[in-house]
């Protein structure tokens, strides 16, 4: 990719994931590199594209205006390359993918879906597993990626992609379903459904760091059990906000008197070896949230 392009792609992720931080880890530079590549464009085009300030960047009102017109270049830029991909061999090809439920039924859909459309003769295989489970796999080479929370394997190439809030889930006849926030200490207060995959639930390192000891009434693999126990008003649960979208249960969500996130990366064991079909897919993570 040429200059000009890595300096648009810098200026939509700082802005999407509002950090230059973000920004670098997700396309592989240092936080300088990307902050100098927005100032650089700035320079060029004379405007202001981001205000920073101490909870990270947003865009100005020329950012605003200008984004759909980068955008624009980089998605061509995207049909261009597909075309040449294609004209080199990148016809057919199989991407293996292991990831937990949330990320296999919310970001993967939308994901596939644009790659599809600019290489639809790729095949997919994608397993569904536990934190532990996906580590596993990609060590030992089963899969080209997968999705995982940090922190993960310090030997694995990760490329970060955002965080995704921990959230209590109950009846909404709970006594503490008015509530605005949910006090962590009182999850010890009401029996409780976890999902226990091999002991690598989102809520265990929580628990231990908040001395908490929950009234365990329930342990499934299945993420919708728990949804479904928890709307006849069997016990609380705590769940990504990730899996809540779209829930076909009538339930209450409450976020933390202390807010609780997990983070999420795409890791592998060495992106410079990947398969060209895997690589070429990574440049579509942009597209998780279905933008």
């Amino acid at each position: 990719m040429d200059g000009a392009l890595m300096k648009y792609r810098a200026f939509l992720t700082a802005a999407n994931l509002g950090s230059f931080t973000k920004a670098a880890e997700t396309l592989g530079y240092s936080q300088s590199g990307i902050s100098r590549m927005i100032a650089d464009l700035e320079h060029e085009w004379n405007v202001k594209l981001l205000e920073r300030d101490r909870g990270g960047v947003r865009l100005t009102s020329e950012g605003h205006e200008l984004a759909p017109a980068v955008q624009a270049v980089c998605d061509e830029h995207g049909r261009l390359q597909a075309r040449i991909d294609a004209m080199s061999g990148l016809e057919k090809g199989l991407i293996r993918i292991v990831t937990v439920t949330s990320v296999a039924t919310h970001w993967l859909p939308s994901i596939i879906k644009h790659f599809r459309d600019d290489y639809p003769n790729i095949d997919y295989e994608i397993t569904t597993r536990g934190y532990s489970e996906v580590e596993r796999m990609i060590a030992e080479g089963q899969v080209d990626c997968g999705f995982v929370r940090l922190p993960t394997k310090p030997t694995f190439d990760t490329i970060y992609l955002e965080r995704d809030e921990l959230k209590v889930v109950m009846a909404p006849g709970h006594p503490m379903a008015k509530a605005d926030r949910f006090p962590i200490q009182a999850l010890g207060d009401y029996p409780f459904m976890t999902i226990d995959k091999q002991g690598d639930s989102d809520i265990v390192g929580m628990l231990e760091e908040y001395g908490v000891r929950v009234q365990s009434s329930m342990t499934t693999w299945d993420d919708y059990a728990v949804f479904a126990m928890v709307e006849k008003g069997l016990g609380i649960s705590v769940q990504p906000s990730l899996i809540l979208q779209r829930l076909p249960f009538n339930i209450v969500e409450k976020s933390f008197d202390v807010p609780q996130y997990r983070e999420l990366a795409l890791a592998m064991r060495d992106r410079e070896s990947l398969p060209l079909a895997t690589k070429r897919f990574i440049d579509y993570l942009g597209y998780r949230n279905g933008d």
